[in-house]
């Protein structure tokens, strides 16, 4: 197994040890929240919703475009409660972090 670009080594990989992985990753950034959405498995549904308002997007610029205006409006509707939704979801858990270690959302440290 090759090594990661910052790792400094890494064996064959059949008699190495299991690796830990700790979150935050201090070894490999500076950043105190690096890799924090992706960590943090209360972002998930926000993340989703997101996806799901986009791909909601693009079926009310389908529909629109086929003129399917009914359809367009339900899907306008369903895209923009999602993005809403997913956004409000991802900004409350990243205040929840912030709360917890003391900090205020738009503190400059980290992010």
């Amino acid at each position: 197994m090759l090594p990661a670009p910052n790792e400094p080594t890494a064996g064959s990989g059949a008699g190495d040890p299991p690796r830990t992985h700790a979150f935050p990753d201090d070894t490999r950034t500076i950043r105190t929240h690096a890799g924090e959405s992706i960590e943090d498995a209360r972002n998930w549904p926000g993340i989703i919703l997101v996806a799901v308002g986009i791909v909601a997007m693009a079926l009310t610029l389908t529909a629109a475009g086929y003129g399917f205006a009914g359809w367009a409006v339900v899907a306008g509707i369903v895209s923009g409660v999602c993005i809403i939704a997913g956004v409000l979801v991802i900004v409350a858990e990243h205040r929840r972090i912030k709360a917890r270690e003391g900090k205020r959302l738009r503190d400059a440290a980290g992010h």
